[in-house]
């Protein structure tokens, strides 16, 4: 186990990840992919109140499963979080002496599926105002790039934080006055676009502002992935304008607020009992 917590990044993955808010990082969690593939399987049977099932109106096609929030309710998913080096690993990729998790949110695009995932990028979604945050996109199943998802390298720089919509195209805050995000897919050579093919135990690592997007999954092959939401030593509470996704209702938090406690507990550095 100290080995494994000993695991560090080259600091081009880190200079990489701050230049274009996007990095791929290989490997380096294979040994967690059996238990969170078992996890998924337990989830779909056990899903929480959160749980997002796209299912399309033709019943040929098959359903985009999500869920949020659970990575402490199944093995699987708790081993990666509290086991695995990805904490030490946020922490370093924000630069940050802590990491703390935010979320977890799981994606599973069975065969045939024809639901694209919109480009967005989460930070308007969410409570959390601050520069220090990273996704980890970990694919359980091989993922080619044609299928995988796509990122705007330099789009966390820009200072905007675009209009939220629900993945159907609805607005998710009524009132909100920020711009559109940008039709991107109308002038991809516009943009600086990356996006990488990855096997079981990849993680791309993404922040929050980075705008991104993937396709539907037409193949006869399964798309699994978990991706977990950390936050750094700047993350503080910000109230948004309606009902956030993921949604917090029984928070007791003000604007300003540090991140912690059991609803967000730091997992980097370890803390002796």
């Amino acid at each position: 186990m100290d080995q494994i917590q000993n695991v560090s990044i080259s600091d081009d993955v880190i200079n990489e990840f701050h230049e274009n808010g996007v990095a791929v990082i290989r490997g380096l969690f294979g040994l967690w992919v059996d238990g969170v593939r078992e996890a998924i399987e337990e989830n779909k049977l056990n899903p929480s109140w959160r749980e997002r099932t796209y299912k399309p109106e033709n019943k040929n096609e098959s359903e985009f499963f999500q869920d949020y929030c659970v990575w402490n309710n199944f093995a699987g998913y708790r081993a990666l979080v509290m086991e695995s080096p990805m904490a030490k690993i946020a922490a370093q990729l924000m630069r940050s002496k802590t990491a703390k998790i935010f979320h977890d949110h799981v994606l599973v695009k069975e065969p045939g599926n024809s639901v694209k995932t919109p480009w967005h990028h989460d930070q308007p979604y969410y409570i959390v105002d601050g520069q220090q945050s990273v996704s980890f996109w970990v694919p359980l199943d091989m993922v080619p790039q044609e299928r995988s998802i796509e990122f705007v390298a330099g789009s966390h720089q820009w200072g905007k934080d675009f209009k939220p919509k629900r993945f159907d195209g609805t607005d998710l805050y009524a009132e909100d006055g920020a711009e559109p995000v940008p039709q991107i897919d109308d002038c991809r050579d516009s943009f600086n676009i990356k996006s990488w093919a990855t096997e079981p135990g990849d993680a791309i690592a993404f922040n929050f502002r980075t705008l991104h997007g993937a396709a539907a999954n037409p193949s006869p092959d399964r798309r699994r992935v978990t991706s977990v939401r950390w936050v750094g030593d700047d993350a503080r509470f910000v109230q948004r304008q309606g009902k956030t996704s993921p949604f917090f209702p029984d928070l007791d938090y003000r604007d300003g607020d540090p991140f912690g406690g059991e609803d967000f507990p730091l997992i980097f550095p370890k803390v002796s009992l």
